[in-house]
């Protein structure tokens, strides 16, 4: 019965980790996350990403959130976004994009 109990809370522990969460932030580039004048610059953001800088998500309080499947964000490249997605890390597996 212990053993059943026990097996129930981890198997329950990672159901919660795998659970979606949202993310809101400013899609730019990696390369130009790390520059404070760069924040909430589109055409950078767009430009660079383009150019294959890798998106990443910018908070407001200024986390930057890599993305494991590029392909669902960069078509919002300088926008402000909400994600849903699980997070690892420091990296989002986005699952979809507002």
């Amino acid at each position: 019965m212990k053993k059943t109990i026990a097996i129930a809370f981890v198997v329950m522990g990672l159901a919660a980790n795998a659970m979606a969460a949202e993310f809101t932030g400013f899609v730019m580039d990696q390369s130009c996350s790390k520059m404070a004048g760069m924040k909430g610059n589109a055409d950078c953001a767009k430009k660079c990403i383009k150019g294959g800088s890798p998106a990443v998500l910018v908070t407001d309080d200024g986390t930057v959130y890599k993305i494991a499947n590029q392909s669902a964000i960069v078509s919002h490249a300088g926008e402000t976004v909400t994600i849903e997605g699980s997070l690892k890390g420091n990296t989002i597996t986005v699952a979809s994009v507002k």
